[in-house]
């Protein structure tokens, strides 16, 4: 039951409304009489909210919410007054009231901001807690991106729905999803991470929802697919937009009912992972164009994070250049080594367009082994990093123009690394060779020209 503070002068009004919210909230309510008596109940007792009149003898309601915000009382207040004067109640919000109203208001209209302050109050601290928790975050940055970021991913832990989490290649999406898991109801199960690009079209729904011996040729014996190997845990799915049409319509059915059924079987098995599934494709567009079902990314569009480039959060980009080269030096070995200023210049200067943040990681490696000395400079760098190039994008749709540029991106990186599949794949932060085959096929990329 909450407990509700009424604090007004007038002890005929206060005991009215004190009745009235008994009545119809099932709250517990007591009456102060002054600013200061209710500072007193307030420090002897804790309360889910007040209600404060702003015209009192003495001790008036702003000098409370003062004296409240002062000593650090963390309790939602709503103002009320007779008077009708708007500018005071506006006032009396940007000293810390949560709410106004007026005391002709019906009553079921106090309740109703009543509740809302609550709630709201009780969102606040938890998102409070997770983000003390999400201190020792293993996504780095202090920038207002990743701060909006670590809020966002506050706000979505605790909630079990499905979430997107949308972002360029190498922005940081997996860690992101390991984040949800780590801080959500989910986080004593296991932490499945699936990449879809990487599932050989004939396996997708044996390797995401198990088969049953014998249900196609080499089916051996019964398996369990990733969805129930992490049972009461998190699943990633990532590079979900790879997914086959038919493997997407099995995805709905796990979305919506809950239950999957493995390939050969009639028998459905309830799930209970929670489902995070991550893209860096514009899924609106893979609607458009009968790639991705409109009724998959209805369900899993209720929740969406979106991580930032690396080019939107550049103050971020030295911290983390030099905590990969504190990492680097100390895994392969060698003594640290630190950036000089124009090397740092350097690095905040680069578009990080072709892959990020795993793109800076990558460089800073290369640097390592590139200098000799203790001090990384710009010709540790200027070979290793890769700025964008303008090029004639020509004529055509958005999505031939877009398939243009991702033919030319593979198209140069395996000319740099010499057609050596993996190496390539490597390079454009791919999961492994397959997953380049696939991208290959699919831009019709089909062998050195």
């Amino acid at each position: 039951m909450n407990r509700i503070l009424i604090v007004d002068d007038i002890p005929q009004l206060a005991e009215q409304y004190a009745y009235d919210l008994r009545r119809l909230g099932s709250y517990e309510v007591i009456v102060a009489g002054d600013g200061r008596s209710a500072l007193d109940q307030l420090t002897a007792s804790s309360y889910d909210c007040v209600v404060l009149d702003l015209e009192m003898p003495g001790m008036d309601g702003f000098e409370m919410l003062r004296t409240v915000q002062h000593r650090g009382i963390e309790v939602p207040i709503i103002v009320y007054t007779g008077t009708g004067d708007f500018d005071r109640c506006v006032q009396a919000v940007r000293l810390g009231a949560a709410g106004f109203i007026d005391k002709a208001e019906p009553m079921e209209r106090v309740v109703q901001e009543i509740e809302t302050a609550i709630d709201r109050h009780r969102l606040r601290l938890e998102v409070r807690t997770l983000q003390r928790r999400l201190g020792d975050s293993t996504l780095l940055g202090a920038s207002p991106a990743m701060v909006r970021l670590r809020e966002a991913i506050a706000r979505a832990a605790p909630v079990p729905s499905a979430v997107l989490v949308t972002g360029e290649s190498g922005t940081g999406k997996e860690l992101v999803a390991r984040e949800l898991h780590r801080f959500g109801a989910n986080q004593g199960g296991p932490f499945i991470a699936i990449n879809c690009a990487a599932l050989p079209e004939q396996l997708v729904e044996s390797e995401l929802f198990g088969h049953e011996r014998g249900a196609f040729t080499g089916a051996i014996s019964s398996r369990k697919g990733a969805f129930e190997a992490a049972e009461k845990g998190t699943i990633l799915l990532d590079e979900v937009g790879e997914l086959p049409l038919a493997a997407q319509s099995k995805l709905l059915r796990v979305l919506e009912d809950h239950s999957l059924l493995r390939v050969g079987s009639t028998r459905s098995i309830s799930v209970t992972a929670r489902v995070v599934a991550a893209t860096n494709r514009d899924l609106e567009v893979e609607v458009r164009d009968k790639r991705f079902r409109d009724d998959l990314l209805y369900r899993l569009n209720v929740l969406v994070i979106r991580v930032p480039a690396l080019r939107e959060r550049r103050e971020d980009i030295v911290p983390l250049a030099s905590r990969f080269l504190e990492e680097t030096c100390r895994r392969f070995g060698v003594l640290p080594k630190r950036l000089s200023d124009d090397a740092a210049a350097f690095l905040v200067g680069q578009d990080w367009a072709r892959n990020n943040v795993r793109e800076l990681r990558n460089v800073i490696e290369r640097s390592v082994v590139a200098a000799d000395g203790e001090m990384i400079r710009v010709e540790h760098l200027e070979d290793h990093a890769m700025p964008s190039a303008a090029y004639d994008m020509g004529e055509g749709s958005f999505q031939e123009l877009r398939t243009d540029a991702e033919r030319r991106i593979v198209l140069a990186a395996l000319e740099r690394h010499h057609w050596h599949i993996t190496r390539t794949a490597q390079a454009l932060g791919l999961a492994d060779h397959a997953s380049l085959l696939k991208v290959m096929r699919r831009l019709g990329v089909s062998g050195r020209k």
